[in-house]
Order: structure tokens, then C-alpha cells, then sequence
């Protein structure tokens, strides 16, 4: 397929120093570096796993029921909405 494609300045030097360093001509180096960038496009991100981790708040040791709303009522006061 031929097309023609207009390449970002920083993009064309970056390309210009990967023909130089392996003297390949700019349709190998182009389609070998387009093809390498595609197949990793594909494959699934690496995903860390998520952790929670519980932490101390400083709640008072006498509310242990539990309760947000009795929680609420006591952080903000009576009447709390």
C-alpha cells in the first residue's frame, strides 16, 4: 500500500536516528517499528492488583455499634442531614 504521511518533527528524528543505527532503509525500519508498536497496542494493560488497606481513623472507642448515622450524629452534632 502506498500513502504519504506527514510525521511530527521529534517523530522523523527519532526515525532518521533508528535508520541510521540499523542501516535499514526508512520502509523497513518504518513498517518493522509500526508493527512492533501496533502488537503492543493489543495486548491487555499490566494491571497492579489493588489493595486496600485498613487505617486507623480515630474514631472514639465508645461508638462501637457500628452505626454511620449514630457516627454522624456525634462527628456533627444533633440534628445532622
Amino acid at each position: 500500500m502506498r500513502t504519504t504521511l506527514t510525521l511530527d518533527d521529534d517523530v522523523a528524528n527519532l526515525l532518521q536516528k533508528e535508520i541510521r543505527r540499523t542501516g535499514q532503509p526508512l520502509k523497513v525500519t518504518v513498517n518493522s517499528l509500526l508493527r512492533s508498536g501496533l502488537q503492543q497496542a493489543t495486548l491487555p494493560a499490566k494491571r497492579s492488583k489493588f489493595r486496600v488497606r485498613a487505617r486507623a481513623i480515630g474514631l472514639p472507642k465508645e461508638w462501637a455499634s457500628g452505626s454511620v448515622s449514630e457516627l454522624l450524629e456525634r462527628l456533627e452534632g444533633p440534628g445532622y442531614r
